[in-house]
Order: structure tokens, then sequence, then C-alpha cells
């Protein structure tokens, strides 16, 4: 059930397990249990409130790209009512929005957002091993031996930890910028990692999560629509097959200049 919920977008297969553990969900009528079957022909519902399948199961899965800003939550709701990027995103005719993965509040950059439930588990489950890249200012000198240990690992309090790659990109006065890539997301694990050493994390901006990179043209707070090469490469790289697509991808934001806009006509030269 788990499995199918994911596919129809409702949220990532962990967060339906962690539904199903607390006797949130009911299948006509009954309290589910972790890994009952079900065909889609059934009532499901979350707190009372009916999970659609079949018809968003017919759709094709969307990803986007989201690029947030500082001060902005990946959370549906927040008690003291501070802006989320749920409130920046298309909306969607069945199921809901998954952000794979989370940024915290201090930091900007791509994030990946997606229908298929799915997807957003094995994008983010550390046997994926999905590469991870910030580009990260912080304050003071880094020396190479101040770097070593950052490849070599780092024991933190929730286990060891350490980069892929750490690569110099320059900067002025008293910041530098490195570019860091990681195979994991744990909570604030880059800051913690550069923290660890003594250094000051100054800002932190994601830049790629797995084949997909924060494009240039994406202001933030914008959001676009991935190509379909871009999409075959990210199912591909969290082990899975790319969806047979309905209909041509096209762009639902002006943030994708890869694409026209729908109405518009190429010039033929004469």
């Amino acid at each position: 059930m788990q499995k199918l919920l994911a596919q129809a977008g409702h949220g990532s297969r962990r967060e339906i397990e962690g539904w199903i553990r607390a006797g949130r969900v009911t299948v006509d009528g009954v309290t589910a249990t972790l890994g009952q079957r079900v065909t889609g022909s059934e009532k499901i519902c979350l707190d009372g409130r009916p999970l659609p399948v079949e018809r968003a199961t017919r759709q094709s899965p969307r990803v986007i790209a989201y690029h947030k800003q500082v001060g902005e939550l990946v959370t549906r709701s927040d008690p003291e009512g501070r802006q989320t990027v749920f409130s920046s995103l298309p909306s969607i005719q069945a199921g809901r929005w998954i952000p794979v993965g989370r940024l915290d509040i201090n930091t900007a950059g791509l994030l990946l957002l997606t229908t298929d439930g799915t997807l957003a588990h094995h994008l983010m489950h550390p046997s994926s091993g999905v590469e991870r890249e910030y580009a990260v200012r912080v304050l003071g000198e880094v020396t190479p031996d101040d770097r070593r240990p950052l490849t070599m690992g780092i024991q933190l309090d929730d286990g060891p930890a350490s980069f892929e790659q750490v690569v110099e990109a320059g900067g002025d006065g008293a910041n530098r910028w490195y570019h860091v890539v990681l195979r994991e997301g744990r909570k604030r694990e880059v800051r913690r990692l550069w923290e660890a050493l003594g250094h000051t994390v100054s800002r932190l901006i994601r830049v790629r999560y797995g084949p997909v990179r924060l494009a240039r043209e994406l202001r933030p707070g914008k959001w676009r629509e991935l190509t379909p090469g871009e999409l075959t490469a990210l199912y591909r790289s969290a082990g899975l097959e790319p969806p047979v697509r309905s209909r041509p991808d096209r762009a639902r934001h002006a943030g994708d200049p890869t694409v026209r806009r729908p109405g518009s006509r190429s010039r033929r030269k004469r």
C-alpha cells in the first residue's frame, strides 16, 4: 500500500509508513497495517480524508526544480506563519508536491520536488548514493591540513561523516568559497562538518542534486519543469526506469529557457 500511495504522489514511502504505524490510514474503514496489499480500488483514507489513487497513478509523474531562498521553510505549514516554499509552487490536480530532501531556513539553492513518491524515496535513501553538491562560503583561511579531515572523515554526534570532494572556488577578504560533494542528506551535515574544524559557514547554496544543476537563469523563488533528458537521467541515478511520458514536457514557467512557451511559434529563415 505504501508503494501505491507513493506512486500516486501522496508522500514519500518513509512518510507514508509513518502514517500507517501511527494508525492514521484506513482501508475501507479498517485501520491499515504496514505492508498491506491493495489493488487501488479500495477507499483509502488518511485521518478520514480520502486519498485518491487511480486518477493520480494514470498521470505522468512530474519533477520541478525550485530555487529556494534564505528564510523559506521546506514545510507545508508553519505555526509561526513564516513563508514556505509550497506557497510558490504550481497547483496540481492529483497528489501533491513531495520535496526531495530538505534545506534548512538559512540554506538556499536547488530543491527538487516531485509527484512521484517512489522517486523521492530512492533519491533520498542513503543506499542510492546520489551526489549533492553545495557552494560553501567559509569565514577564515582553510589550509590543506584543515581540508584533509573533511574527506578522510570526522566523527559527528550521529556518526562519522565526510565529503566526497572539496574544491576551492575563490573568494575575497576573510571569506573563501568551496564546492563540496556528499552522498547523504543528514541534518545540517555540511555546516556541522566545517564547524567541527572550527570554521563558520556564512553562506550555503545547494547547486546540484544528482544530474540536475541549479541553472543560472532560474531566479530565487522561481521554479521550472525538468526537461525530458534531465528527467531520464534523474530516474536512472536513483536506480529506476524512466516513466513513459504521455505527452511531451512543456515549460510551465518562464524559468526554463530551453522550452518555448505554449502558443509561441518559431520563425523560419527566408
